[in-house]
């Protein structure tokens, strides 16, 4: 991605370092975190592998003052820059449709973190707290994208910012809302089914960003639709049980499979349009 020197957002929350700390583990081991981590991203219980087998500005110390990882600066920066260029993105899409978009904010972190939706730990994944407007993300997830599960690359890692971001426009747009009061009313086979619909389409949201940031700013280079496009197969419910667990359970699918969630990306990438990512009336699509 041509990222370097790329206008930064201002909406970036530092927490790193804040002494949170995290809980001790339930044994399994750090390969066992590992695919906990994965599972919590998609909407499954992190204690089936475990058990099994106010906020400073951006700034280049965590919210305590304590020092964080140098190395992670440049990634810093990165987020930052995508985060900038989805608020230039959304807001012409969101007018037509009567809605005034409204900047969320990104907070990095550290083992734990404090939100709306309560205290986390890094094992969730990168997730978006609707109560807050907030994108939380501990730059480690990265690491674990790249090196255990294959998937390098900055666009896969913009893939990951944009998907959350994708998820703030649905709470704008009512989406979530609706999706919860549903989810609530429904078996437990019919609210993954549903939470499956709203995953996939931040998917196609997340396509429609690379869709614009390609058009309008040229931002993409050769080999970065692979890096999107890996990213999106590589945390499929379907490959991530089957390297959890050994076999893959459909009816527990919260996020769609690898095959699901390449197709919906990749629409947001080839029409860039709110109405082509209608997942509720089209069905997940794939397998």
């Amino acid at each position: 991605m041509k990222w370097q020197g790329g206008r930064r957002s201002s909406n970036i929350e530092d927490r790193r370092g804040s002494g949170l700390g995290r809980p001790l583990a339930v044994g399994g081991g750090a390969a066992s975190i590992v695919v906990a981590l994965l599972v919590m991203l998609l909407g499954g219980d992190p204690s089936e592998v475990l058990q099994g087998g106010g906020p400073g500005p951006y700034s280049g110390t965590g919210g305590s003052g304590q020092p964080v990882d140098p190395r992670q600066e440049e990634l810093k920066d990165f987020v930052a820059v995508v985060l900038a260029d989805t608020e230039d993105t959304w807001p012409g899409l969101l007018e037509p449709l009567g809605v005034q978009y409204a900047q969320p904010r990104l907070v990095l972190f550290t083992d734990m973190v404090r939100s709306a939706c309560g205290t986390q730990d890094s094992a969730v994944g990168p997730f978006y707290c609707p109560p807050d407007q907030r994108v939380y993300l501990d730059l480690g997830f990265f690491d674990e994208l790249d090196r255990r599960f294959g998937a390098p690359g900055d666009f896969a890692q913009a893939y990951v910012v944009a998907h959350e971001v994708g998820h703030h426009v649905q709470n704008l747009l009512g989406i979530s809302d609706q999706v919860h009061a549903q989810r609530s009313r429904m078996s437990k086979a019919d609210a993954n089914a549903l939470s499956v619909l709203q995953e996939l389409q931040a998917d196609c949201f997340a396509g429609i960003w690379a869709h614009h940031a390609q058009r309008q700013r040229q931002l993409l280079e050769q080999g970065d639709v692979e890096e999107g496009l890996g990213a999106a197969s590589a945390i499929g419910d379907d490959t991530l049980q089957r390297r959890a667990q050994g076999r893959v359970v459909p009816e527990s699918f919260t996020h769609g499979s690898s095959e699901q969630r390449v197709h919906w990306f990749r629409r947001g990438m080839e029409q860039g349009t709110v109405e082509a990512c209608d997942t509720f009336r089209e069905g997940a699509g794939g397998r």
